[in-house]
């Protein structure tokens, strides 16, 4: 349930509370005390921490780690023979030495790829982890937010993802969130696995209130520029959590600073130290 939604109940049973108790001073200490609730915002590390290291890498997850944020965030992608790896592009030209379509090739022929940047001084490489490898990098010792998505439009990486999650033991500790822009892949999420927290991801120019209002999930993902007082508002009025995600890094700060205001209620930072400098954590 979501933090919006219990603080409702618990003001509302509060002021009935209150009004039989003929504004007895003790009772309002105790009142006021009980309606705090943990308001901070969620940092989730965007592709890990890659800001200092190459994206959706282990070292980039482990450094975000080391900086204590949330939650590591990683898209999915699905090899020619079925395994996941941690990549968010569909191809691997702008990430990797390798060129062409992920799902063209099998995860043997992935391994002799490298993910690629460069520091001006030298060039840094490191393998295209699989998700497998980063589960046992971190086992239940971080919280994952998790990106889906169709393969070839359809649904392929649902089933294999849920169980890697049952194989750690993550499910039961709650240590997932589970996001996509596909609903369908979300209703498949829910089907084998009921009890994981879901996130609907939507497009930059393409957010709907009225949609976002009537979905079953808990959890809403805008595009920054998409996000307003209004919409921060009647989504917390639906007991909604919204999570904030940027696609430029130019104005990425100034548009973390002005969401600050509206009290959404997570960043994917790929500037982790200014998210939790801004935030005061």
């Amino acid at each position: 349930m979501s933090k919006y939604l219990i603080g409702s109940i618990v003001i509302s049973f509060l002021f009935v509370t209150l009004s039989a108790c003929d504004n007895n001073q003790s009772v309002a200490m105790v009142s006021q005390s009980a309606i705090e609730i943990d308001e901070t915002p969620r940092v989730i590390a965007h592709r890990g921490a890659n800001e200092w290291y190459n994206e959706s890498t282990i070292t980039a997850y482990q450094i975000a780690a080391e900086t204590g944020v949330d939650s590591l965030e990683m898209d999915l992608r699905m090899t020619k023979d079925g395994e996941l790896i941690v990549m968010h592009d569909e191809t691997m030209d702008r990430t990797t030495n390798g060129k062409g379509k992920v799902s063209d090739y099998t995860l043997e022929e992935i391994r002799a790829f490298r993910t690629m940047e460069s520091d001006d001084s030298k060039e840094i490489t490191e393998k295209i982890p699989t998700l497998k490898e980063i589960l046992e990098t971190f086992h239940d010792t971080q919280n994952y937010y998790i990106e889906t998505r169709l393969v070839d439009e359809k649904l392929a990486m649902e089933e294999k993802l849920i169980q890697l999650l049952e194989e750690y033991q993550l499910l039961d500790k709650e240590l997932v969130t589970i996001q996509s822009f596909s609903e369908e892949s979300l209703m498949k999420i829910k089907e084998l696995a009921p009890d994981t927290e879901l996130a609907l991801l939507f497009r930059k120019g393409s957010f709907s209130l009225e949609k976002a209002h009537t979905v079953d999930f808990p959890i809403i993902g805008i595009e920054s520029t998409d996000v307003t007082k209004k919409v921060v508002e009647e989504l917390h009025k639906k007991g909604k959590e919204v999570h904030v995600y940027f696609i430029n890094k130019k104005t990425q700060k100034e548009e973390q600073e002005r969401v600050l205001e509206y009290e959404v209620d997570g960043y994917f930072t790929d500037y982790i130290h200014f998210t939790k400098e801004i935030l005061a954590i």
